[in-house]
């Protein structure tokens, strides 16, 4: 089910308005174990220079031997992409010098990537949508890391990341607006979470973002480009390009030309720096590795990992709202991380009517749940309620043993002691009154508290609503609420 198309943001400046486009260059590490050419360890937080093997270090007469499962998680996520993928590809060296890069070059793939085309469906706010197409996805080598802060008279260099798998997944100019931008990644992020190709670790640098901004008039021809190089904060990338934006707008309308430059984002100002002047891919001088032959796999390959892939986040909300009843708003939500998206199944799975009480699962995972969850400070893998007890808690209002007033009562103590949801209702006697006996003594006490109220609802059957909460109050929350609205009626004659 397709979302209206989004209408993008146009900025206005002295001249008219004016469209933003935006291509994104989204750098991904490849969750393996070890480095795309060599065995040594991809693990986070080594002292430095202890990951390193002797073809990261690009010892004489070392040659690199490519890793099996960097090239599977690939094809996962290429497919997670519903790209092209392509059975034949090239590794070639870019050439470039940087203290951090021991060969001189990275290896890393130019006119043969191992994915082609391909797209992403990415949900706004409202309903609305957006497809940002899939240019490229290739593999290449991750540089080192320069340490500017150790010595007050060297920078010193790290090797721990020098060599580890990256996929370079490369967008159409397809996005129309910070927004847009922020969506994509997120939505791209969350992709390679649930493949597992990608842990999208952000503050670690495991997902970076290069994003190519340029202004034109709406329908125009593109305008010249800049690069804001190395965005790992979602935020971040919207402030950039925003600022990005209107600074290229200013420009262009005092008469100015915009240079094609690289530039970095300073989030303590708030604005984009020019870094270096921007290099065309043939001031790099691709040529095909020697030392590496051309990638070839068969389809048999690629087939037999499409069908194990993982259920995917469209895939997974279509779900939701087909076979739960779940709105698409809810569904979205659930989904958007795969934490989330598992709390909420196992939660499903220890319903005894799923199909009665899904919905009710899915307002209490939400509303409930998340929001105790983002007002303290968790995350979904740190609750301290458990997907158990949430269940047991949305069973014990599906079938009437308790109301959700008392539900309310009963996560509080549950948050706050943990056990047994059932057991507790037991032992504190939080039980829902149903027996209609001892909820009529209630109403006739409180109508004949008030006959001057109950003489003007039938003229304004909207102050029923106050009735019921005077019985709800007198019987401590645990009346029925629908046998409450139920005898009330048939007593005031509505």
């Amino acid at each position: 089910m397709n979302a209206p198309a989004a209408p993008h943001k146009l900025i206005k400046g002295a001249t008219g308005d004016w469209e933003v486009v935006i291509g994104m260059e989204i750098h991904a590490q490849v969750t393996s174990n070890s480095k795309l050419f060599s065995g040594a360890s991809t693990a986070f937080g080594g002292e430095p220079n202890t990951h390193v093997s002797l073809v990261d270090a690009a010892m004489p007469g070392m040659l690199p031997v490519i890793n099996e499962e960097c090239v599977r998680q690939a094809v996962r996520t290429g497919l997670g992409l519903n790209a092209k993928i392509n059975l034949r590809s090239v590794f070639d060296r870019k050439n470039y010098f940087y203290p951090d890069l021991p060969q001189g070059y990275q290896i890393s793939q130019y006119k043969s990537p191992i994915v082609g085309e391909g797209e992403v469906l990415v949900e706004l706010d409202g309903g609305r949508s957006v497809t940002v197409g899939i240019e490229r996805l290739h593999l290449e080598q991750d540089a080192g890391k320069l340490l500017h802060d150790q010595s007050p008279t060297m920078t010193q260099v790290d090797l721990n990341r020098s060599g580890v798998a990256l996929m370079e997944i490369v967008s159409k100019p397809d996005i129309r607006d910070a927004e847009q931008a922020k969506a994509y990644v997120s939505k791209l992020r969350s992709i390679l979470r649930y493949l597992g190709t990608c842990d999208g670790d952000m503050e670690k640098g495991n997902l970076r973002a290069d994003v190519n901004v340029s202004v034109r008039k709406p329908g125009g021809p593109l305008g010249t480009r800049c690069e804001i190089k190395n965005m790992n904060s979602v935020n971040f990338i919207g402030q950039a390009i925003e600022y990005e934006a209107r600074r290229q707008i200013e420009i262009i309308e005092e008469g100015g030309a915009i240079d094609q430059e690289t530039r970095l984002y300073d989030p303590n100002k708030g604005e984009t720096r020019s870094m270096r002047s921007k290099e065309e891919a043939h001031d790099y001088r691709y040529f095909p590795d020697p030392d590496l032959l051309p990638l070839e796999f068969s389809q048999a390959f690629v087939d037999d990992l499409k069908a194990h892939l993982p259920e995917l986040p469209d895939e997974k909300k279509s779900r939701f709202i087909t076979g739960l009843g779940l709105s698409p708003y809810d569904a979205s939500v659930l989904v958007a991380e795969r934490e989330s998206a598992d709390f909420y199944e196992t939660v499903l799975s220890g319903l005894a009517d799923r199909a009665r009480d899904g919905k009710l699962a899915a307002n209490w995972v939400i509303n409930e749940l998340f929001g105790r969850l983002n007002k303290e400070g968790h995350d979904i893998t740190s609750s301290p309620v458990s997907a158990a007890q949430l269940a047991a808690i949305v069973d014990l209002i599906g079938e009437g043993t308790i109301s959700g007033k008392i539900a309310k009562d009963l996560f509080e103590i549950v948050w706050q002691e943990g056990g047994d949801p059932r057991a507790l209702v037991e032992a504190r006697g939080m039980k829902q009154v149903t027996d209609l006996g001892a909820i009529e003594k209630v109403v006739d006490a409180i109508i004949a508290a008030n006959p001057d109220k109950a003489a003007a609802v039938k003229d304004k059957p909207q102050s029923l609503g106050w009735f019921v909460g005077q019985v709800m109050k007198s019987s401590g929350g645990k009346a029925n609420p629908q046998a409450v609205n139920d005898l009330l009626k048939s007593k005031l004659g509505i």
